[in-house]
């Protein structure tokens, strides 16, 4: 009976191995319709609002968190907060924004489809890696440029491994991790120069042990 349990024991482990680390079964490319057409291309690379305009925690917490409600109505209301109309409102009565318009109406938050999506059992601390300069497009790619977003990478164990064991080429100074164009200005040297610089000023050491990701 023991060896059944031992075997049953291998074969799960074995699974949850090849799950947490094979590129194809995480999603790569996936690209939900969403409830409003959201274009980043516009509001992100047209635009330029920084990413923490809308995720707010980013930088905070271990989660990004999606934006509520009242963050898109700052911008698409037709009325001001007194009830008088608003003169400033960015395509108030457009029929793309009917679910962000039913949304502030009943108290019922908009039904986005989450993309990029982890497995229950890993942990990732967005905080933790914005504030040590690893940019959004490092995970996210760039998103400034997509009008419909996708998941560009794999986000499997051994694409964070790697990266854990050569930072350098993700390290960017802090103040550009929402930049997501940055190139290094002329004779600042290359990103991977950079990133040894910064890695060594901040002793930025990332962990490979399992507890880190997975407690």
């Amino acid at each position: 009976m023991l060896g059944v349990f031992a075997l049953g024991g291998a074969g799960f482990a074995g699974t949850m191995f090849l799950g947490a680390t094979d590129d194809v079964t995480l999603n790569p490319g996936f690209q939900p319709t969403q409830p409003v057409p959201f274009s980043h291309k516009i509001h992100a690379g047209e635009l330029k609002m920084d990413c923490r305009y809308c995720h707010v925690n980013v930088d905070k917490a271990a989660a990004a968190t999606i934006p509520p409600t009242a963050t898109c109505i700052n911008c698409h209301s037709p009325m001001e907060a007194d009830g008088a109309p608003k003169l400033s409102a960015v395509h108030p009565a457009s029929e793309k924004l009917r679910a962000v318009h039913e949304s502030w109406e009943t108290g019922e938050s908009v039904p986005w489809v989450k993309i990029h999506r982890l497995p229950d059992f890993v942990f990732f601390n967005h905080s933790a890696h914005v504030n040590r300069g690893v940019s959004c497009v490092s995970c996210h790619g760039r998103i400034d440029t997509m009008e419909k977003v996708y998941q560009e990478k794999t986000l499997s164990m051994k694409w964070c491994i790697e990266c854990h064991n050569n930072p350098e080429p993700n390290l960017r100074p802090v103040e550009f991790v929402t930049k997501l164009d940055w190139e290094p200005a002329e004779g600042e040297g290359t990103r991977e120069e950079i990133g040894a610089k910064l890695r060594e000023e901040h002793q930025i050491n990332p962990k490979t042990n399992c507890a880190v990701c997975h407690r």
